[in-house]
């Protein structure tokens, strides 16, 4: 009696685990079906077709593609994105570099900082660019505590209808005795993709080179600057836009 209860128990035990294994069957081949009624991608297949993002597309901050921004300026609307980067970022890279090889500068020798020239010219021109980064260059130096001569800066306020200045580009009316020892100066050249930008430290005195540094800008940031006096909108001619090579 023992023997048949025993065998009655195991074949109880023999059904009872084949119905679990059958569940589990059921609910292994229950889930693509339940994923396909879902309408579940599968990004794991390898025929998946996706269509390929064209330039002319902008996705927006949601990964949506959608039509590019207009934004206005002086010169009228025009198609793109918002820079991430300016001037300033590329002339703090530029300071840094020219701080990692200078010499003889130190927090006692001011330093003057001019407009960087056009080098394929006369080295008495320069540009927007040029006055720019002149600007953001007196900014990174002082930063770093040299000491930064605005050599056109007068003593006394000019008040006039279109606002109170202190600057001026008289040199009837700048100071020719400033204690400068060295100058910070560039030159600038067109270069495919952007503007090629050498700086340098240069001793008043001596005429020595004692920094130096060098760096590509992109045309997209260069030409991010806009005059204020819209000339650029002025070099037109015959419905060509006309520039300085």
């Amino acid at each position: 009696m023992r023997k048949v209860l025993g065998l009655s128990g195991l074949l109880t035990a023999c059904v009872l685990s084949g119905c679990m294994s059958t569940e589990e069957d059921m609910a292994s081949t229950s889930e693509p079906a339940a994923a396909m009624s879902m309408n579940v991608v599968d990004i794991t297949a390898a025929d998946r077709m996706t269509r390929a993002p064209m330039e002319t597309d902008e996705v927006d901050s949601f990964g949506a593609i959608g039509q590019p921004p207009l934004y206005s300026s002086i010169q009228g609307a025009y198609k793109g994105r918002p820079l991430t980067k300016h001037i300033g970022d590329y002339v703090k890279a530029l300071t840094q570099d020219l701080i990692a090889n200078m010499e003889f500068v130190s927090n006692k020798t001011p330093v003057g900082v001019t407009h960087f020239a056009l080098l394929d010219s006369d080295l008495q021109q320069t540009n927007l660019l040029g006055q720019q980064m002149a600007e953001s260059f007196v900014h990174e130096l002082h930063k770093f505590r040299i000491p930064v001569i605005d050599y056109k800066a007068t003593d006394f306020i000019r008040i006039t209808e279109g606002g109170d200045f202190v600057l001026t580009r008289d040199y009837l009316e700048l100071d020719a005795g400033l204690p400068m020892e060295y100058v910070l100066t560039g030159t600038m050249a067109k270069h495919q993709g952007g503007v090629m930008v050498n700086a340098r430290i240069i001793g008043i005195q001596s005429r020595a080179v004692v920094a130096s540094a060098q760096m590509l800008i992109p045309f997209y940031v260069a030409d991010a600057l806009i005059p204020s006096d819209g000339s650029e909108r002025g070099r037109m001619r015959d419905g060509v836009k006309l520039s300085r090579g």
